[in-house]
């Protein structure tokens, strides 16, 4: 829901901006030399080259993708002409057309580029947790939000495995969205068996995110192939599910917040023993103040992206979208990570966070 709010916002805004956008072309010198021969016609170019410039960006980006682009271009562009208002009036200089967008196009590049690198760039991110509920300490692994086929492959994604592996992790987590619409079938086999080959002490848990069903029949698999190939290279699937390790520790995956059958947290946990050290997997990061009166321990979510463009995090907060964005918060005896995932969906740049994934050490007190 947020994300179609998002994309409508962007839109409207976009169809606005347009008008702006064509209005700064036909402020270029040669467009402004078709103008005085026909006004008519220098209009018709500056619209035409903003609708050239969208074609060629949803054709190499996609359609959302190209939205949020050109919407940049608007701003970037609005920011030039302000500071050329701001150079005019103090200095009494004219920066002409050609070097506002020159400055437009030089910031926007930079920038991008900049997102581009976050979203490709697979890093680790560490955290360390205590307690006195385990005998021993204990490595946790977190990964959430591949979203195969955006920035990563099959190919890709055995390989930051293979990276997560030298961590020597007892337990590896993927907390949603493993896979979306645009998924090919082909790497979503490849990362089950990636995912397969995986070596982890206490196995490798899996719950499901809002786009790992799909939202359209474009998807390439259904849920049933993608279930029978994680189970096939041992992946537990956790829905709305418990499973104790050595009596001390608890894993509590949930059911997508999507999900209108999903159990309460409450329920969840009511049946656990309160000497057990408890893990929440849950896709969205929500649901906090239930999830903290219910006493876990550790909570784990993705679905954010860590704000993936800025600003949108701070917009999904602000609409009560997400109870946090990125990173660590301890309420009272609960400490919530949200990981901002190792890709993202559909747009293949990030400037609002990177793409990771998490090792998090729980230290036995």
């Amino acid at each position: 829901m947020f994300w179609a709010m998002l994309f409508l916002i962007l839109m409207l805004l976009c169809g606005a901006g347009a008008f702006y956008l064509a209005g700064r072309i036909k402020k270029l010198k040669a467009i402004e030399k078709l103008s005085q021969k026909s006004k008519k016609l220098g209009w018709a170019v500056s619209i035409g080259t903003v609708i050239l410039l969208c074609v060629i960006l949803g054709l190499i980006f996609g359609m959302f993708t190209a939205v949020v682009l050109v919407l940049h271009i608007i701003l970037v562009w609005a920011v030039t002409d302000l500071i050329a208002f701001i150079v005019k009036k103090l200095s009494k200089k004219e920066l002409c057309a050609e070097i506002r967008a020159a400055a437009t196009a030089v910031l926007l590049i930079i920038y991008f580029s900049y997102g581009w690198y976050n979203a490709h760039n697979v890093i680790g991110t560490d955290y360390s947790v205590s307690t006195d509920k385990l005998t021993d300490d204990i490595k946790i692994a977190m990964i959430a939000d591949s979203h195969m086929g955006v920035t990563l492959d099959g190919e890709a994604f055995a390989k930051a495995l293979s990276e997560i592996q030298e961590q020597k992790p007892d337990l590896l987590f993927i907390v949603g969205d493993l896979v979306d619409d645009g998924s090919d079938k082909e790497d979503m086999i490849s990362a089950c068996e990636a995912l397969g080959e995986f070596e982890a002490t206490y196995g490798v848990y899996y719950v499901y995110g809002n786009h790992d069903k799909g939202y359209s029949d474009s998807i390439a698999f259904t849920d049933e192939e993608l279930r029978n190939e994680l189970s096939a290279n041992g992946v537990i699937i956790l829905e709305d599910e418990v499973i104790n390790i050595e009596n001390e520790l608890c894993i509590i995956g949930r059911k997508d917040r999507s999900d209108e059958d999903r159990q309460d947290i409450s329920k969840l946990l009511a049946g656990i023993d309160s000497s057990m050290y408890t893990i929440v997997l849950d896709h969205q990061p929500n649901d906090y103040d239930a999830i903290e009166e219910a006493g876990a321990d550790l909570v784990l979510s993705g679905h954010t992206h860590g704000g993936h463009i800025f600003p949108a995090g701070y917009v999904g907060l602000l609409i009560g979208a997400n109870d946090k964005v990125y990173g660590y918060e301890r309420r009272s005896d609960t400490d919530f990570i949200v990981t901002s995932g190792i890709s993202g969906w559909a747009i293949p740049f990030k400037t609002g966070c990177v793409s990771e994934y998490v090792i998090i050490e729980i230290d036995a007190e």
